[in-house]
């Protein structure tokens, strides 16, 4: 098990969005979150990278934990759970204006993942995404929406992590960009890469990923695999509206 969450609550100040929360990611896995928006996807995303504090559950409530790649991460800093292994393609991106692709993709190399068998740097980016190739020297503000995605993913990946989470994979994308995002992700998936996406999508996520999970209100209501949610339409218009 690379990831393991049990019993998390988290919000912002006196604000809980997500209540008793629990979720496990094994080794190679492809999993989604779903729900939809305001429904705590970003918040859980955001509470596993410790960039939000865990709340205390009350005294007679199961105990909270927090474990990635065998220890216990709750109450760490982001960056030192970056360190273990986590990389996160947030949603907007959030590129540097005034780094160039290329420095992007050397300012963040680093090898998380000693087992893996690939390992990526610039040059691998750049064959995966070869239109970042072509902006090499542009800076972060002069790329489109859909090359600083790109970017935003190829940063990520030359961390080489363990898991690799994209919070709105393919959100405000144009459908040729999205596509060659896709076909990315299922590269990775092929890989043996370690993911966990959160993308409005489902036809596409289906074929992606191994699981699903979806939130409402801050709570798991439905987890199974691809094929029991293709079979459960009912569950896509209750919980994702579509």
């Amino acid at each position: 098990m690379m990831l393991s969450a049990q019993h998390l609550s988290s919000g912002y100040g006196l604000s809980q969005v997500l209540f008793d929360v629990s979720l496990e990611i094994s080794a190679g896995e492809v999993v989604t979150l779903l729900g939809r928006n305001g429904m705590g996807k970003t918040t859980l995303v955001r509470t596993l990278f410790g960039e939000l504090s865990l709340k205390q559950p009350q005294a007679d409530s199961p105990a909270v934990a927090l474990d990635f790649m065998g220890q216990n991460v709750a109450g760490w800093s982001p960056d030192r759970i970056a360190r273990l292994g986590m990389a996160i393609v947030p949603e907007g991106r959030q590129c540097f204006p005034n780094l160039s692709v290329r420095e992007h993709l050397t300012a963040f190399a680093d090898r998380r993942n000693p087992d893996a068998t690939e390992h990526w740097d610039a040059d691998k980016v750049f064959a995966l995404f070869p239109r970042l190739r072509e902006r090499a020297h542009h800076m972060g503000n002069q790329l489109s929406g859909g090359e600083q995605q790109m970017l935003a993913i190829g940063r990520a990946l030359v961390t080489n992590p363990r898991l690799l989470i994209l919070d709105e994979a393919t959100e405000g994308l144009a459908p040729l960009i999205r596509e060659e995002i896709w076909q990315c992700l299922a590269r990775l998936r092929n890989s043996g890469q370690t993911i966990l996406v959160i993308d409005k999508y489902v036809d596409r996520l289906i074929k992606l990923a191994d699981r699903h999970i979806i939130l409402e209100r801050g709570r798991v209501v439905w987890e199974g695999n691809s094929r029991a949610l293709d079979e459960d339409r009912a569950l896509w218009t209750r919980y994702l509206g579509v």
